[in-house]
């Protein structure tokens, strides 16, 4: 059963670098922790949600919140410095994902558009075809291929953008300096550093992937994670009856079947202050 809700609630939650983001049921989102020039009071028909996601080093922070509208616009909002907000001439796109400085949007053809920053290659993904999902990590990106093989571009210092070997994938996640892939099987490959060792994962449906660390959301409505864990972002053990999980730098959520949100990990800006949240279902 948690199986089959896990694609229906992917994209409603998120988290980002000191920010957490939810889809409400009217389709309107909600926002906790530091959200400076965030605006989000006026967006509607929201049906995917995206956050800026950056690493931890001291000279950052700041971030941006990306909304999915029904009619496959986009819209966001907050940090804009590289232009990683300016979306508003995208249309048809299916699928959003924000890293650092950047945001990714699927389009319908399965083309792939970027807004942002552009000094490590992370943003030429123009000529990528047959994606149907991304994912956005800070200097690189990810898309997911319609035939389940995985391309990258930008930074691959640590071999984060080696992925052309994976097969049969259902998923991808990027962090700060790694690439998760989510196999048909419910395993899940990690390549780069600082993402931890899911090797013995098995029946995971979901994945995120925070700053250095990785979440999977299990069959049964558990949760594992993975790899750093100095702001207790990966004590999720106890966490039952999970639908969604979303990973920031240093925090992780996880949405209930009953449209509740928990959080762990670093909230010292308030993100974790999700308790009174209600997101969508389906």
């Amino acid at each position: 059963m948690i199986g089959r809700r896990v694609r229906q609630h992917a994209d409603v939650l998120a988290a980002g670098r000191r920010h957490s983001v939810g889809l409400c049921a009217d389709g309107s989102v909600t926002l906790a922790g530091d959200v400076t020039g965030h605006r989000v009071e006026e967006w509607s028909d929201v049906v995917a949600v995206a956050a800026g996601n950056v690493h931890t080093a001291r000279n950052t922070g700041q971030s941006h919140t990306v909304g999915l509208r029904a009619d496959g616009s986009v819209v966001a909002t907050g940090w804009n410095a590289h232009g990683q907000c300016d979306v508003t001439d995208w249309s048809h796109i299916v699928g959003v994902a924000a890293g650092w400085r950047r945001t990714l949007g699927v389009a319908a053809d399965g083309t792939v558009r970027a807004a942002g920053r552009t000094d490590e290659g992370a943003c030429e993904v123009s000529s990528w075809a047959g994606v149907v999902a991304v994912a956005a990590g800070d200097w690189h990106s990810v898309g997911l291929r319609s035939d389940g093989t995985v391309i990258a571009a930008g930074t691959d210092s640590r071999g984060q953008c080696s992925v052309t070997e994976w097969t049969n994938v259902r998923s991808v996640a990027a962090g700060h300096l790694h690439s998760v892939a989510l196999t048909v099987d419910g395993r899940v490959a990690i390549v780069g550093a600082s993402g931890g060792n899911a090797n013995d994962w098995v029946g995971v449906v979901a994945v995120s992937a925070g700053s250095r660390h990785t979440v999977g959301l299990l069959d049964d409505g558990h949760v594992v994670a993975a790899g750093y864990d100095d702001r207790g972002q990966c004590d999720v053990a106890s966490w039952r009856d999970i639908v969604a999980v979303a990973a920031g730098s240093t925090h992780t959520l996880g949405l209930r079947s009953d449209g509740t949100v928990i959080a762990a990990g670093n909230g010292d800006d308030g993100q974790c202050d999700v308790e009174d949240w209600r997101v969508r279902l389906a």
